[in-house]
């Protein structure tokens, strides 16, 4: 059965035939439409798109000389993934290369069409970068780069949803950003409808959130449009308590506060269990603390907080004798 690609032209690039000449501000109309035959189509091509370079030319090239995507796709370059990622270079070099294109308004620099964190990581090594370098039309570069990165590693919502909006702003049709991502058109529209309503300070400090999914994001957009709720958000993330903790958790004391902030006044012992931030001057550890009066949950994060947890069970016989003696003072006992 023949099946048409979506991205046959990166694989097949003919040096010699002139590129797609894309209108200033990238926007797409007309013609650029047919490049998609079905959604499904598109899936099946993301599953395909590392093996998409194959067998094409690989030379190396100074990580100097590269510039990143016009459009972003990814938030926390800093996150575990990243570092893991970069040990493994270190260790055995880079496995797969890169896709580059000559860069569109730079002679003799490329730009990134999907590789940023292996680009990052051998700029960071000291190494030059293997890649594949192809002539693309901006239209093939953010379809080669959404299909590859979603195939490669899950975008989160929140990641494809930035992306989808860095696209439309800078007016790709909506045909070609569900190419990219492969998603119908319902889907982009609530990817669309959080990025709207929710200010990008806020999506940012909350970072890539890997664990939280649609639905909970549209929740909170939804509690963001309430009057006064965007200033409670804004001063909350700029805490150095909240900052300090890891994406997801981010994510959940946002949604937790405006979420009971939303909710009738209650007493204060039904309060109790809602979450307290602590951190030392010198950021070591991060302390969640909840409290419900008969079950209390302590949960360290950052660079010590194994030691400091070790720490805290090496010494729980001293430190309960230390509350029960603190315990009798105060009664008088």
């Amino acid at each position: 059965m023949v099946r048409r690609d979506v991205l046959l032209g990166v694989t097949q690039a003919d040096a010699k035939q002139p590129e797609r000449q894309i209108t200033p501000g990238y926007a797409m109309r007309g013609a650029s439409k047919s490049m998609l035959s079905s959604i499904g189509e598109l899936a099946a091509a993301a599953a395909k798109a590392e093996k998409l370079i194959e067998g094409a030319t690989v030379v190396e090239i100074s990580t100097e000389l590269i510039d990143r995507s016009f459009v972003s796709d990814r938030m926390d370059d800093g996150d575990e993934a990243f570092h893991e990622l970069l040990e493994a270079i270190r260790e055995r070099g880079q496995d797969s290369p890169v896709l580059l294109r000559p860069h569109p308004a730079a002679e003799g620099r490329y730009q990134v069409v999907f590789g940023h964190r292996r680009v990052r990581a051998a700029a960071q090594l000291g190494k030059s970068v293997r890649a594949v370098v192809k002539p693309l039309a901006d239209i093939d570069h953010v379809i080669a780069q959404g299909q590859e990165n979603s195939a490669r590693e899950n975008l989160s919502f929140i990641e494809k949803s930035v992306f989808a909006q860095q696209l439309l702003d800078l007016g790709f049709e909506r045909q070609i950003i569900q190419s990219s991502l492969s998603v119908d058109a319902p889907m982009l529209t609530r990817m669309l409808s959080v990025t709207k309503r929710i200010p990008d300070s806020v999506i940012k400090a909350a970072g890539a959130t890997k664990g939280i999914g649609r639905d909970r994001w549209i929740n909170l957009a939804s509690l963001i449009e309430k009057p006064g709720y965007q200033d409670k958000a804004s001063e909350l993330i700029g805490t150095e308590q909240f900052m300090a903790m890891e994406s997801n958790e981010r994510f959940n004391l946002l949604f937790d506060s405006l979420n009971s902030a939303s909710k009738p006044a209650r007493k204060a012992e039904k309060r109790r269990g809602e979450p307290k931030l602590w951190a030392p001057a010198d950021k070591s550890v991060a302390a969640t603390i909840r409290n419900t009066g008969t079950a209390f949950d302590l949960t360290l994060k950052s660079k010590d907080a194994g030691k400091f947890g070790a720490y805290i069970s090496a010494n729980l016989d001293a430190l309960y004798l230390a509350f029960r003696d603190a315990e009798q003072k105060q009664t008088g006992d």
